[in-house]
């Protein structure tokens, strides 16, 4: 592992580090932000998953979670969104390859070959994440926004146990019928739809639903909310009776002004869940 750069931020430091992944067969970066705390001891991590064309670097520099999370003695960690390089496979649009992972291990060709995001969200960055830093792996918190909360809702409902509390900032919430997911699923996952429906968050809460406290935002001003579908997964919260907040904001977008808003709303959410 390399270290990019560490800056201090209110107390603690913010780094940015590389290594070479096993599994996605390139050199990935992430952000970690440690607070001040973390120099006492191991401390609670939450993990922000970013959206389509973002990297690593976009909710570190620009959610202002930081100051919150030094305030609530938690640990951040930013992972890219896909991987990178010369040499993986990707596509002209901006929805679809380098940027646009979507946090599923594609099967079909070119993107077999690198893009297994849901195997490097949730196993190879944790274990290196876990051995390197003072970090708990036994209170660990998941966010996102817009297809990072996607990624944030899907990966929390498929590990009982691993994460006390689950947020999102406008996910998309029910990708199989959007074109926010169905161009990606049939291009990552191939053509059986049935192999889409674990990484579909409003069918997963059919499904199976999350135990554990669950809060999400979303824009009521969002230009993309026909694709990310939020009443979708209402309904099917609504339908398994799953405790959760949900809150639609008035005049809010899908920006970062908008994920900035509300951020020290949600570093708290999860603070109480993982200090209670």
């Amino acid at each position: 592992m390399k270290t990019i750069a560490e800056n201090r931020a209110f107390g603690g430091v913010q780094g940015v580090y590389s290594h070479a992944s096993d599994t996605c067969g390139c050199d990935m970066t992430f952000g970690l932000y440690l607070p001040e705390a973390a120099q006492d001891g191991p401390v609670p991590v939450l993990w922000f998953l970013s959206g389509l064309t973002c990297t690593h670097e976009n909710a570190m520099t620009k959610a202002g979670a930081q100051a919150w999370a030094a305030e609530n003695a938690v640990a951040l960690v930013f992972p890219d969104t896909s991987p990178r390089g010369d040499t993986v496979a990707n596509d002209a649009s901006f929805d679809l390859g380098q940027g646009a992972g979507f946090y599923v291990n594609a099967t079909e060709a070119p993107w077999a070959a690198n893009y297994r995001m849901w195997d490097y969200v949730t196993d190879e960055l944790p274990r290196m994440l876990f051995s390197a830093f003072p970090v708990d792996e036994e209170r660990q918190g998941i966010t996102g926004h817009s297809m990072g909360g996607h990624g944030a809702l899907t990966i929390a409902m498929a590990f009982p146990g691993r994460f006390r509390s689950v947020s999102a900032f406008a996910p998309i919430a029910n990708p199989t019928a959007s074109d926010w997911g169905r161009k990606q699923f049939a291009a990552y996952l191939g053509a059986d739809e049935g192999k889409w429906a674990a990484h579909d968050a409003t069918i997963q809460m059919k499904k199976r639903g999350f135990d554990g406290p669950l809060l999400i935002d979303q824009g009521a001003s969002d230009p993309f909310i026909d694709l990310l579908m939020p009443e979708k997964l209402i309904e099917a919260m609504a339908t398994r009776r799953q405790p959760a907040t949900f809150r639609m904001q008035k005049g809010y977008d899908h920006s970062y002004f908008f994920v900035s808003t509300f951020m020290e709303s949600h570093v708290s959410f999860h603070a109480e869940a993982l200090y209670g």
